[in-house]
């Protein structure tokens, strides 16, 4: 700490000093008319020949990542938003008095420079600096140079360093915001409607998830950060719109994982007269259109194996996947007592009361769930678990739903939506049952909701995917953490 600390107090030296002569350490006044990958564009193909007949020049400004000096003269490594590009600075091409102030500036100093390309010996790109100017002072210096930020924690708690010094992370967030655009193109190419729904909700509703608390001061009650937008999006469904999307924020009140942080981003949209089949084929496409503008490919890689995104992807019943992946057969799993055995058998400490849909998605949870590495439609889930979710005619033990998994993990959750207002509220009330006996993630009964069913909602199909874990494949990210430019940390230490 004592060396950082004199290398605070020497750059806030330099500030005074700067001042003293005139000359402001937060300038504002300097135009910049390109970028380092707009000369890159323009040049990259001319050799050293060419250059030397071009009489543009360009107006860059950027932060110092790296310098060599040679007495008259130095090399800089210059970055702005669009990458980074070399700079010569000669004392002869600056003058004396602004080649003396340069001489003062730091690593991690922005600076403007006015300047021609030309090719240096080693046939590099670089800018030839006619005038060079101070913008802005940093007071603290980079991580160390030749390594980087490679410390996990300071990595995410100080975005803004690894967005500084780590190339890669810049390349995630910028296929994030392509990925974010791709989506919503596709969408309204589709014919959705997006659409903006309440963040604070005074039921929360839409999923079954702990949800975070506040209270609205003047109306002197509490509201919950939502959970899901659902059951808002489906009142505009009966509202007269067909279609709806939203791409935005839900916070859940839960544990904090590689793939988990309590506020994380989603997609739900919603289309009148349409079945989860009908989503199953959407989701394909959607995905497919996004993953090949992205990625280039529809055969990508993450972690250690490739994931092979061309359909068909495969489908599975709930009861398929166990049987398929686990050791137990389609009868035990229909007897609710062997069932149970068999979840003992497998490690798990359930409560001897819970229901057989219940039991059954927990049995899934460990022995199916992290082996579905390539693409899988799960579907056929107990109604115990589906509080929103249609009753299939055939079997009304399960529900006209399904969740994507890709590489072992969830990606979205659909169903065809239950519109009989009568059922609805029966599954509210038997939600609550569950609430009052000490599960916090029930859903609560929205009478509005019962309300807006009971003028009726068309034959509808919903779904949720989840953008950050899109991200997280499309950018072989192994963390949820990597994907979300804050994620929720703990205080820091000291």
């Amino acid at each position: 700490m004592e060396e950082l600390n004199d290398l605070q107090q020497q750059r806030r030296a330099k500030i005074e000093n700067f001042q003293a002569e005139g000359i402001n350490p937060f300038a504002n006044d300097f135009q910049v008319t390109h970028s380092a990958l707009d000369i890159a564009d323009a040049h990259g193909a001319d050799d050293k020949d060419a250059l030397e007949n071009v009489t543009s020049e360009y107006r860059v400004a950027g932060r110092i990542m790296a310098r060599r000096d040679f007495g008259k003269a130095a090399f800089l490594q210059l970055q702005d938003g669009s990458g980074r590009i070399q700079v010569y600075v000669a004392r002869n091409l600056v003058g004396d008095a602004a080649f003396e102030q340069f001489k003062k500036y730091d690593i991690g100093d922005i600076v403007g420079i006015i300047g021609s390309p030309f090719r240096t010996k080693t046939d590099e790109l670089s800018l030839r600096a006619g005038e060079i100017r101070l913008l802005t002072k940093s007071l603290l210096p980079l991580p160390e140079k030749w390594h980087g930020l490679t410390d996990v924690e300071t990595r995410y708690r100080q975005r803004y360093l690894d967005l500084m010094v780590n190339p890669d992370v810049r390349e995630v967030f910028k296929k994030r915001s392509r990925i974010v655009s791709l989506i919503r193109e596709y969408m309204i190419a589709n014919d959705y409607l997006e659409v903006e729904t309440p963040m604070m909700q005074p039921i929360a509703g839409g999923a079954t998830a702990k949800p975070f608390v506040t209270h609205h001061n003047t109306l002197k009650m509490d509201l919950f950060l939502r959970i899901a937008p659902e059951l808002y999006l489906k009142r505009l469904v009966v509202g007269g719109f067909d279609r709806v999307f939203e791409i935005n924020r839900n916070f859940r009140n839960e544990g904090i994982s590689i793939q988990h942080n309590p506020e994380f981003t989603m997609m739900e949209f919603y289309r009148a007269y349409a079945t989860y089949h009908d989503l199953m084929n959407f989701t394909e496409e959607l995905i497919c259109h996004v993953t090949r503008q992205v990625c280039g490919s529809l055969v990508i890689p993450y972690a250690e194996r490739d994931v092979d995104l061309t359909p068909p992807w495969d489908r599975l019943t709930l009861k398929e996947a166990i049987v398929k992946y686990g050791t137990v057969d389609m009868a035990t799993l229909e007897n609710r007592d062997q069932a149970f055995a068999y979840a003992e058998s497998l490690g798990l400490e359930l409560d001897k009361a819970i229901g057989h849909g219940k039991l059954l998605a927990e049995i899934f949870d460990e022995v199916v769930e992290p082996k579905l590495w390539q693409p899988t439609f799960i579907t056929e889930y107990p109604t115990e678990i589906s509080p929103l979710s249609r009753k299939n005619d055939q079997n009304p033990e399960v529900v006209d739903r399904f969740e994507l998994f890709i590489v072992g993990r969830e990606l979205a959750n659909a169903f065809s939506e239950l519109n009989n207002p009568l059922d609805q509220k029966e599954r509210f009330l038997k939600q609550l049952e569950e609430k009052a006996a000490g599960d916090e993630e029930a859903h609560a009964m929205d009478e509005d909701y019962i309300r807006a069913l009971e003028y009726g909602l068309p034959p509808t199909a919903g779904e949720g995917i989840g953008i950050d874990r899109l991200v997280m494949l499309l950018t072989n990210s192994a963390s949820i953490r990597d994907v979300i430019l804050f994620p929720q940390l703990r205080p820091e230490a000291g």
